[in-house]
């Protein structure tokens, strides 16, 4: 009898076990836990457990622990991660979404919020969905800046031949040759070390990443540009989607939108403080003229209206929003 019953317990707790790891919800991100990023993913993770309660576990992986955002991709497409925060890579997916590498595009955040509703939330969304994968918010990566250790960078001369690290985007490389610099594609993960051993001479990432990764002991000139403002999209496949319970997805649903706005009122917070911690952590400052690589991007708008479908009525679209 006694044997009977252990064995009872053990195939009781074996099944527990397989109902446990079926309830896991994998979710994960490239970018460091203390930069924007990552403070939002750990906030949304926090409160998406809170609401999930003990019948399901929220995994949650920073830093690019289980991936790049390239393999984070090819990860929700196997079904072996659920949830993923992905950023300038989007492009990859579907060319619509480098409307947000086109620089100076995005002018605040309240602007960003209007192409979110009238934009991405219906072109993108849709295209994103043909591609396979489905969008569930739009948090922030943040307004982007240009670091390097060879000179303050004001005028889109001062980048020629430097090698700036940029993200795994050809429409950020485009940016970047278009205003004469050497652009490096590479995943983030890699930058403090290329740029410590001069592999790269800079990058571009929005404060929080730049003093979330501590480039400010590799790096000397901080450029104040805003020149592309960097969303980062909670992602799913389209198909793991659909094959969650329908309380799990409204759940995700809700707590994300909570989360868009809590990463929206952290990132002005922190524009307004990170200059100063990162003047202090040794790095010149400066602000670059807008004017002169405003009349520099002409060429990468050009290209975007004429490489992608429907991409002139998208600009005019995201021009005509940042009046309202």
């Amino acid at each position: 009898m006694k044997r009977h019953t252990l064995a009872l317990s053990a195939l009781v707790m074996s099944l527990a076990a397989g109902a446990a790891q079926a309830d896991e919800i994998v979710f994960a991100i490239g970018g460091a836990p203390n930069s924007l990023q990552g403070q939002t993913s750990q906030h949304f993770a926090d409160l998406l457990q809170e609401r999930l309660g003990d019948e399901h576990q929220v995994e949650y992986y920073h830093s690019g622990q289980i991936g790049d955002e390239r393999q984070l991709l090819q990860k929700l497409r196997l079904g072996t991660v659920d949830l993923a925060g992905i950023s300038s890579i989007m492009s990859s997916v579907s060319p619509s979404f480098a409307l947000f590498d086109l620089p100076f595009l995005v002018k605040d955040r309240d602007h960003l919020l209007r192409i979110d509703e009238q934009i991405v939330k219906t072109d993108l969304a849709e295209d994103a969905e043909e591609q396979g994968l489905h969008l569930v918010s739009t948090w922030e990566n943040g307004f982007r800046q240009i670091t390097n250790n060879e000179r303050a960078v004001n005028v889109p001369a001062d980048l020629d031949g430097l090698k700036i690290r940029t993200p795994q985007s050809e429409w950020r490389t485009l940016m970047f040759n278009t205003w004469g610099a050497n652009p490096t594609p590479m995943a983030f993960s890699e930058v403090f070390v290329a740029l410590q051993t001069g592999v790269v001479d800079g990058q571009e990432n929005p404060l929080s990443n730049i003093n979330g990764a501590k480039f400010q002991e590799v790096q000397d000139y901080l450029s104040l540009s805003n020149h592309v403002y960097s969303p980062i999209w909670l992602s799913a496949s389209a198909s793991g989607w659909e094959s969650m319970p329908e309380d799990v997805r409204t759940a995700i649903e809700e707590v994300a939108a909570e989360t868009q706005q809590w990463a929206l009122a952290k990132g002005l917070e922190l524009d307004n403080e990170l200059v100063s911690t990162l003047e202090e952590g040794g790095m010149v400052v400066n602000e670059v003229d807008r004017a002169a690589f405003v009349e520099a991007s002409r060429p990468v708008y050009e290209a975007y209206a004429e490489q992608v479908d429907g991409g002139q009525d998208l600009i005019d679209l995201a021009m005509s929003l940042a009046e309202e």
